[in-house]
């Protein structure tokens, strides 16, 4: 099937979405003359159900882009300038493996850090040969902590794994609170799911710092001041056990902590919650109503109100919410975040740790990544930059700048384009597109496993993470078979893997025959039986997290670098708060670069409520620049009332304009969160100015 769809010319192919998104939709790529023509979605996808975004239906716009590079390339001129010069893949390969040697010989294996992330969602791009390689090198590690850490940790600290509600289910609901999620933009198809449900009789509530398109979509928006989620969260259980709306057999018999939890949350009065998060008291108590008396309730959890200094708890906090009704019980209730737990594969005999001989390696947070090229005690001498464009994403981009621009910094980078990152490399590696591979996609919502092969060859010289960490491997030197073996004999030993059941019956074979495969959901019939926490219940106290230092019931924390209801901004040097969350027709700094979503996008905006443009004299339309002490953004200001005064909203990562600050992230601090050691893009302080 591989060999006929590369080399048949013209017909229609199935494929995966690689993009970082839950849906990992199914996909048809419609071939003339052996180029893609268009992108459709795939209808027998039983979620997705031929139904795609903009994003991808534009996707060979990215895959045959003019600017896309075909050959490997060696720097010529500063960094930073993008002056290269053409090389042969046996030039790059010998200098790639002569500098490591010599790194290694003076400096330890250490000195290499790879440096990624989920620009390609495909098993193998990411979690393959490439942590082989870099085991076996001895590098140091990366902690891929930078997108859903903090919130994995708290729904973890009360449900044990990341496994909540079948999206399918969900169209049962008849309340559906979407928490901090543009799912309109960024979750399409449980929007369709939430928008059936509604026409079944459901309601849909929206809370948000922002009214997003889905804020606009929802029957109730309800805004916040943003990192308050949490006192929200916990505000609602003081209404529901006040009010005897909470289901006392349930807590007795799959919970541990009701009783504390049913004490605490008495400070948490309507009062005190309206004045910490800017919701009215009535909002508050009918919002507690309509989900406290609801037969059937689903939260979906965002992956926003993560990226705060109390990201882990916030999460915990609304992950605790349906156990007090009882939701895990009815079909459809309770709750998500992520629901990447069900299709969990077997990770060692993909990456390989038992390659590596150094086992206390260190370990780096890719957020404190300009922290870390700054260090003068065992310094990081390179990068491999690969699925990443940590120029755009990384937080305190100003400092991971100067990192990059060390020209003692051998850098190396794999990528489709000479993105903002790629143009401070010594090498650039041109990258296959996901349709060019065989790789194995899983998804993070649905629960339906999928294989893309190849469907067009290699477009110039580019290689895919596979072949390319092959070659690497090879030249190194090294002898394990680890590194000759094929794509399909990895796909195969990631899905055998009994340690989880929910993996029965998904192998190579029944992939290839079917394209899409459902993980065994029996599992989920006894879900509140085993649970993996510590206790094996629901844990609304955790022992764990009091042994850490925090706060062992749901609560709010205020930010360490924000504002509230209560701790106004009015009078700080930096008196508002920033929110740089996804826009409808970029995917991170994915789609940047082609012209046909920048013209959808126009150009970066800064939305600035009325009363706040007012104060600064600012009128809509005009450039501003928006400042703090760790860099410039400039921008034009959106006058408009879609937040709570106080709060600015600037959507979408642009890679630098011509002779314009345009990167969100040098605004962002690289604070790590309270869980997981994730990021904390959203608290962050700001001031707003007219560009002269």
């Amino acid at each position: 099937m591989t060999q006929a769809m590369i080399h048949q010319e013209n017909g229609v192919f199935p494929a995966v979405c690689p993009l970082d998104c839950p849906d990992t939709c199914g996909l048809l790529l419609h071939k003339e003359n052996g180029k893609i023509v268009k992108v459709t979605g795939n209808p027998e996808h039983p979620i997705t159900q031929g139904a795609i975004c903009n994003k991808v239906r534009n996707m060979a716009h990215r895959v045959y882009h003019p600017e896309r590079v075909l050959y490997p390339l060696r720097r010529v001129g500063p960094k930073g300038e993008g002056a290269f010069e053409r090389i042969s893949w046996d030039e790059a390969i010998q200098e790639i493996a002569g500098r490591y040697k010599g790194l290694i010989e003076e400096y330890g294996s250490e000195s290499i850090l790879p440096y990624s992330f989920y620009g390609n969602m495909g098993i193998l791009s990411v979690d393959g040969m490439d942590r082989r390689f870099f085991n076996r090198l001895g590098a140091s590690r990366l902690k891929q902590s930078i997108c859903n850490s903090a919130g994995n940790e708290g729904w973890k600290s009360v449900m044990g794994f990341n496994g909540g509600t079948v999206p399918e289910d969900t169209v049962r609901a008849d309340v559906i609170l979407v928490w901090g999620g543009n799912i309109v933009s960024t979750n399409m198809h449980q929007m369709v799911i939430a928008e059936k449900a509604r026409k079944a009789g459901a309601k849909v509530v929206v809370i948000d710092v922002h009214k997003n398109q889905t804020g606009q979509w929802a029957d109730w928006f309800i805004p916040l001041y943003p990192g308050t989620d949490a006192a929200l969260a916990v505000g609602l259980m003081h209404i529901m056990f006040r009010d005897g709306m909470v289901n006392e057999e349930f807590l007795r018999k799959y919970t541990i902590g009701h009783e504390a939890l049913r004490e605490h949350v008495k400070e948490y009065t309507p009062e005190h919650v309206s004045s910490i998060t800017g919701i009215s008291i009535e909002d508050i108590e009918t919002l507690a109503e309509l989900y406290g008396r609801a037969d059937t309730s689903y939260i979906h959890i965002g992956n926003g109100l993560q990226h705060h200094d109390n990201g882990g708890l916030t999460v915990r906090s609304i992950a605790a919410l349906p156990a007090l009704t009882g939701q895990w019980l009815k079909r459809g209730g309770g709750a998500a975040k992520s629901n990447g737990g069900y299709n969990s594969m077997d990770s060692d005999a993909l990456e390989r740790p038992d390659l590596r001989m150094n086992t206390e390696a260190r370990t780096i947070n890719m957020n404190r990544i300009g922290e870390a090229l700054a260090m003068t005690e065992q310094p990081i001498k390179s990068l491999f930059v690969y699925c990443s464009n940590p120029l755009v994403v990384a937080p305190d981009t100003e400092r991971v700048r100067e990192g990059f621009a060390r020209e003692d910094l051998f850098t190396v980078v794999h990528d489709l384009f000479m993105t903002d990152t790629a143009k401070y490399a010594d090498i650039v590696l041109p990258a296959t597109s996901s349709f060019e591979n065989t790789d194995l996609y899983a998804s993070y919502w649905h629960q339906y496993v999928q294989l893309q092969e190849p469907v067009i060859p290699a477009l110039g010289e580019s290689k895919g993470n596979v072949e390319l960490f092959s070659m690497l491997g090879r030249a190194m030197g090294f002898q394990e078979p680890a590194f000759h073996e094929t794509e399909e004999e990895m796909i195969a030993r990631a899905l055998d893997f009994p340690d989880n059941p929910y993996l029965n019956g998904v192998t190579l074979d029944k992939l290839r025959e079917h394209r899409h495969v459902k993980l065994d959901m029996t599992p989920l019939d006894t879900y509140l039986d085993r649970l993996p926490t510590p206790s094996g219940r629901i844990e609304l106290y955790s022992a764990q997290l009091e042994e850490a230092g925090l706060p062992p019931l749901p609560t709010y924390v205020p930010l360490k670098e924000g504002y509230d209801g209560v701790r106004r901004g009015r009078g700080h040097q930096y008196p508002l708060m920033f929110i740089s969350p996804p826009n409808h027709n970029f995917l991170n700094s994915t789609f940047a670069n082609v012209e046909k979503h920048q013209k959808l996008e126009k150009e970066p905006a800064l939305q600035i409520h009325p009363a706040d443009a007012e104060e600064r004299g600012l009128q809509d339309g005009e450039m501003v620049i928006v400042y703090n002490d760790r860099g410039t953004y400039e921008v034009r200001a959106k006058v408009t009332d879609k937040m709570l005064p106080g709060t600015v909203v600037s959507q979408g990562l642009w890679w630098e304009g011509e002779g314009r600050k345009q990167r969100a992230n040098a605004l962002t601090p690289d604070r790590l969160s309270d869980l997981g050691g994730g990021a904390t893009f959203f608290s962050t302080v700001v001031e707003v100015k007219r560009k002269q």
